[in-house]
This record gives structure tokens, C-alpha cells and sequence, in this order.
């Protein structure tokens, strides 16, 4: 017993605060935001030190790699795994959307009240589809890249850097060893913030719980539900199979022993990018290679996100139910999943971060801007799942590329590694 709290103390306080946090939302509703401070502190916290943590995770990583070989493994491996997964992703969102229509016996004047009233911004910004590409991969200065709103951008930036570091061969070293270090500073700095986690994150979800409760109403309550029962099958169902690829029955052991603490942190903040730290963490405890895990960890937090291509599915579905379009042809539902891609690979990697990709979604499908109230109320309700799938699902992800990269066997020789080191 004495063992299992020694192992599971910080992941168990985590829990209890969420609970209680959860529960204080619930009872006090609106006024549990007098809390709210507590967990912007821990927010805030997390997110200062986001830029220069991605920056070294990512440029050491590829920096310091035993070879370009490796490294063209690792990155198309990711590529690989990303894609496959987000496909899936996508083809499940749309079969279940199209099976339990969003809108169907839901009353649209009160859905144009809502979002009358939602505070969302009434107009959208005129880009073209290739003019929010480039928009999204790169940024117009270099002091762009000190802001969390552009964390794809410095991600491409960081790779880069780390490539043109590693291609310059000995002359590159002392930059690489800088690197190396300030990447092992950062994470020894997020150690000392996570101290603080279970109050943060506590006053941070009972925040959440208070202010979303009343907004899922009418209309929305089906998508969430939809989208939860989504969430519920991809999470324990398809998790598992993707960590069973990776490692058998010893690779679904070790990944769910370590996935709590990646999944309660991804609900309790609503934030792929305050949860990039612990999954770094989470994903070397369950084998990952160091370079495989800094690189894919933070890559993944804003390129790869399944629990939004299932969030974008389920908006484009519901605007093509409201506008009377097919989404049954072939070409409907090939736009359908390629769109949705996109909104996984652009939304923001902060909470509330999906505005992005909501202009992608009218900007390519030519729907008024003023409908986008409509779906920035789905990304409110259901940004606990999608978060959750979104930063949790790279945690598996790791596994599977370190599968790709290392071999079959790569979690029995990093098991045996960690034995005779210790």
C-alpha cells in the first residue's frame, strides 16, 4: 500500500483536486469563478514558460540526433502515425454525425438566439485558403515567434534551427550542447511549477464547470452528447488498440498505467499546451526514447489533434445541416474529412484556441461569417473531451512511433536500458 502511494501520490492529488474542483463548480455554479485567479496563476505559469520549453525540447531534440538517418525515421514516422490516426478520427466523427443529425427536431431561432448572444466576434477575416496556410505555418517577424498564439510557427521555426544546427556538423556543437542544456533547465522548472498543479488546477476546473454549465442547452446538448459518446469509444477503445500495436499486452499495461496524470491534467486545463510538460514527462515513463518523445510531444500538441478533427466534423455537419447542403456525395464527404484535418492541424494549442480553424471552416466551405457563433459555442462545450483526446492521444502516439523507429521490441530494451541504469 505504502508503494502504490509512494507512485501514485501526485497523480492522486491531481484527481482529488479536479474532483473537488468539479463538484465546488457544480454546487456553486457561476460564483465558484471567484476561484478563478488561483488557476489563471497556474495558467499562466505554464504558459511563460511554453515558448522557450518548445523551442529546446524541439531544437536539442533534432540537434543532438545520432544522424539524419534517424532522424528522417522519427519524422516520417510521426507523419505516418499522424495521418492514420486523424483519418480514423475523422471517418468516426462523420459516421456518428450523420447517424444522430445534430439538428434534428432542434428549434434554429433558438440557436440564432444563442449565438446572438454568445459574444463571439460577428465577422470573419477575408483570407484565402492558401493566404491562412502560410498564415498558420510561419509569421511575418521574428519577435512573432515569443507569443503562445504561434506555437505551430515557432514549432517549424525550432525545426529548423534544430536541422541547421545538426547539418553544420562541428561547428554547431557548442549551440547543440546550449540547447541540450536549457532544454534539461525548463524541464526542471516545470517540476517546480508542478508543485503548485493541485491548487491551480482545482480553482482552474471548478472555474470550468461553473461557467459551461449552463450554456449546454437545447440544440447543443445532442452534439455534446454525440461528441462525448465519440470521445468515450476513441479514448478506452482505440487508445488501447493503438497501444497494443505498439507493444502487445505489455504496451496497453504501460500506457494506461502512465495516462492519468497526461488525461487529468488535458481536463482540468483544456490545454494542449499546459499539458506539453507532463506528457514529456508521462511518455519517457513509458518507454519513449528521449529524442522520439521531445520531438513528437510538443510537434503533436499543435499538428496533431484528433479530439478536434472530431470537433471539426461535427461543426462542418452542423452547418451543412443548417444550410440545407449534402454531405452524403462523394465529393460532400471527402470535403468533410479533408477540412477536418485542417481544423486539427490549425486550431490553437490554448484554451479557447479554436477560432482558427472555425475561419478555415467558413472560408473554405463559403458559409456567412456571421455564422460564427454557431459553432465557436460547440468548441466551448466540448473542450474538456477534445482536449483530452487531443493531448493524451500523442502520449500513444509516442508509442507507436518509438514502435516504428526502434522495432518490435523497443519496450522490452527500454525497460532492460532502465534496469541496468538504475
Amino acid at each position: 500500500m505504502g508503494k502504490f502511494l509512494a507512485n501514485y501520490k501526485s497523480t492522486i492529488l491531481l484527481l482529488l483536486s479536479i474532483i473537488i474542483g468539479g463538484i465546488a463548480g457544480i454546487i456553486f455554479g457561476s460564483k465558484a469563478t471567484i476561484v478563478k485567479p488561483f488557476g489563471d496563476l497556474f495558467l499562466n505559469l505554464m504558459f511563460t514558460i511554453i515558448v522557450p520549453l518548445v523551442f529546446f525540447s524541439i531544437a536539442s531534440a533534432i540537434a543532438n540526433m545520432n544522424g539524419m538517418k534517424r532522424l528522417g525515421k522519427i519524422m516520417g514516422s510521426i507523419f505516418l502515425v499522424f495521418i492514420i490516426t486523424a483519418l480514423v478520427s475523422a471517418i468516426l466523427g462523420y459516421i456518428g454525425a450523420i447517424i444522430v443529425d445534430p439538428l434534428k427536431n432542434t428549434d434554429i431561432s433558438s440557436i440564432k438566439s444563442i449565438m446572438s448572444s454568445s459574444g463571439a466576434e460577428q465577422k470573419a477575416d477575408d483570407v484565402t485558403f492558401l493566404g491562412q496556410l502560410v498564415n498558420t505555418f510561419t509569421v511575418e517577424d521574428f519577435s512573432e515567434l515569443f507569443s503562445k498564439s504561434n506555437m505551430l510557427q515557432l514549432i517549424v521555426f525550432s525545426i529548423l534551427f534544430g536541422l541547421a544546427t545538426a547539418m553544420v556538423g562541428e561547428k554547431g556543437k557548442p549551440i547543440a550542447n546550449l540547447l541540450s542544456s536549457g532544454s534539461a533547465i525548463m524541464m526542471k522548472l516545470v517540476k517546480f511549477i508542478m508543485y503548485y498543479a493541485p491548487i491551480g488546477l482545482g480553482c482552474y476546473f471548478a472555474t470550468v464547470i461553473g461557467e459551461l454549465g449552463p450554456q449546454i442547452l437545447e440544440g447543443y446538448v445532442r452534439a455534446f452528447v454525440l461528441y462525448l459518446v465519440l470521445a468515450i469509444i476513441y479514448y478506452f477503445g482505440f487508445f488501447t488498440l493503438y497501444a497494443f500495436f505498439a507493444g502487445g499486452k505489455e504496451g496497453v499495461k504501460v500506457f494506461w498505467k502512465n495516462a492519468i496524470t497526461p488525461s487529468a491534467t488535458a481536463i482540468a486545463t483544456c490545454s494542449s499546451a499546459a499539458c506539453i510538460p507532463v506528457n514529456l514527462e508521462s511518455v519517457k515513463k513509458m518507454g519513449v526514447p528521449k529524442d522520439i518523445a521531445e520531438t513528437i510531444v510538443p510537434l503533436g500538441a499543435n499538428t496533431h489533434k484528433d479530439g478536434s478533427v472530431f470537433g471539426g466534423v461535427l461543426k462542418i455537419v452542423f452547418l451543412f445541416s443548417l444550410f440545407g447542403k449534402d454531405m452524403t456525395s462523394v465529393t460532400g464527404i471527402f470535403s468533410i474529412i479533408a477540412v477536418s484535418f485542417l481544423v486539427g492541424a490549425v486550431m490553437g494549442a490554448i484554451p479557447g484556441g479554436g477560432m482558427i480553424g472555425e475561419m478555415l471552416i467558413l472560408s473554405v466551405f463559403g458559409f456567412p461569417p456571421e455564422v460564427l457563433p454557431i459553432i465557436a459555442v460547440i468548441s466551448t462545450i466540448i473542450d474538456v473531451p477534445a482536449t483530452l483526446l487531443n493531448s493524451t492521444g500523442n502520449t500513444v502516439c509516442a508509442m507507436m512511433v518509438s514502435r516504428l523507429v526502434e522495432g518490435k521490441n523497443w519496450l522490452k530494451k527500454a525497460f532492460s536500458k532502465e534496469k541496468v541504469s538504475s
